[in-house]
């Protein structure tokens, strides 16, 4: 008799896969009992950030009076007719930041703007024209080579073609006003950039031409590159033309694993990321902790929206569709260190002297409020 004939005639099968469903069940209800512990017994080790371009005493004092700890700002150059910063003037934006007592832990770069490519001074790297590419290309290389020897760790960038879209306003809190995007409201007949029509192979041709020349310079000078998502994500077939391949989370995949390297992740901006979901109040938990896990988010923009892809407002943090205080213990779990920065405060109505340098206050209190309640929690 075989061992399946013998328990299914002696009952004893039934006996013996109910008792192993139980030491199943309660190894499984252990387990994730002790990865809760172990999520909970994580340091919390983010900080409070902000970016802003070039910096001076009063800018930097201002975000010092509210606890930002450290920041992504430009270096002045002082050649116009360079479009790449020295060590030298790295250097003296670096000192800037720390005699004010936060780090500069990222800095931008005069190419690769979240600009439409119309407005765009240096757009060879994404309209694919070279050589012009190619110098531009030796000139970010410069930038990363300055970076490392003035001792700033990271450079973020776009590969963007149609910057920032969005497709109105509308009322907020108070006299707050909130940025939209609705494709259904977006015009049809738009012309095509001076880029022209770019499918995804040819955009993925772009990105690729940029990362196997770049990456390895960032090996060799362990200097991280953050790129942004495209915002927002766009339609299968593409809007006045182009296909936003860094628009989706299979499209940011795919981006991570061409010249795949631990100095070349992502300006995680939690609001765009948040407008490539169906359903961003569930699912954002699960892409942080995929890219988190794997060491890719190199800067956190902590914006959040209301709605979904396709449709959404840009709000204040406490008032979105992402649950902030959730989303703050997901990137103690993955043990992220680095910067959360507010991003795209709303603007006002009423002509408010100052307004968004209020809005921007706020989001510093409420971001560095839920950070210190989350350092209480064992």
């Amino acid at each position: 008799m075989d061992r399946r004939s013998f328990f299914s005639l002696t009952g004893a099968g039934t006996v013996a896969l109910t008792a192993v469903r139980r030491v199943l069940c309660r190894a499984g209800a252990e387990t994730a009992s002790a990865v809760g512990k172990a999520s909970a017994r994580q340091p919390l080790k983010v900080r409070l950030g902000h970016q802003m371009g070039e910096v001076n005493d009063t800018n930097l004092a201002y975000l010092a009076r509210y606890g930002v700890e450290g920041i992504c700002a430009s270096a002045t150059i002082d050649d116009p007719a360079r479009i790449f910063a020295t060590a030298q003037e790295m250097k003296r934006l670096r000192e800037a930041v720390e005699k004010h007592g936060m780090t500069l832990d990222l800095t931008d770069s005069v190419l690769l703007r979240s600009t439409l490519i119309d407005q765009e001074r240096h757009p060879s790297i994404m309209l694919a024209q070279s050589p012009q590419r190619d110098r531009d290309i030796e000139s970010f290389q410069n930038h990363i080579r300055a970076c490392a020897a003035a001792g700033v760790p990271a450079v973020k960038y776009n590969m963007s073609i149609l910057g920032v879209v969005r497709s109105g306003t509308m009322p907020g809190r108070g006299d707050a006003l909130y940025a939209t995007w609705r494709l259904k409201d977006a015009p049809r007949d738009q012309p095509l950039t001076r880029a022209g029509a770019v499918n995804a192979d040819a955009a993925w041709e772009r990105i690729t031409y940029f990362l196997e020349r770049v990456v390895p310079v960032a090996n060799e000078y362990k200097v991280r590159i953050a790129c942004h998502p495209q915002d927002p994500g766009m339609p299968p077939q593409g809007y006045r033309g182009v296909d936003r391949v860094l628009g989706t989370i299979e499209g940011l995949k795919k981006f991570l694993s061409i010249r795949a390297s631990p100095y070349h992740g992502l300006n995680f901006c939690q609001g765009t990321i948040s407008e490539d979901l169906e359903d961003p109040g569930t699912q954002i938990f699960d892409v942080i902790r995929y890219f988190g896990s794997r060491n890719k988010i190199f800067n956190v923009h902590f914006r959040n929206i209301r709605g979904h892809r396709d449709e959404f407002v840009e709000v204040f943090p406490d008032e979105g569709s992402v649950d902030f205080v959730k989303a703050l213990k997901v990137y103690r779990e993955i043990g992220y260190s680095g910067l959360l920065m507010p991003d795209h405060a709303p603007k006002v109505s009423t002509g408010v002297p100052d307004a968004e340098l209020q809005n921007f206050a706020f989001a510093f209190g409420y971001i560095r409020g839920l950070i210190q309640s989350e350092r209480h929690i064992a």
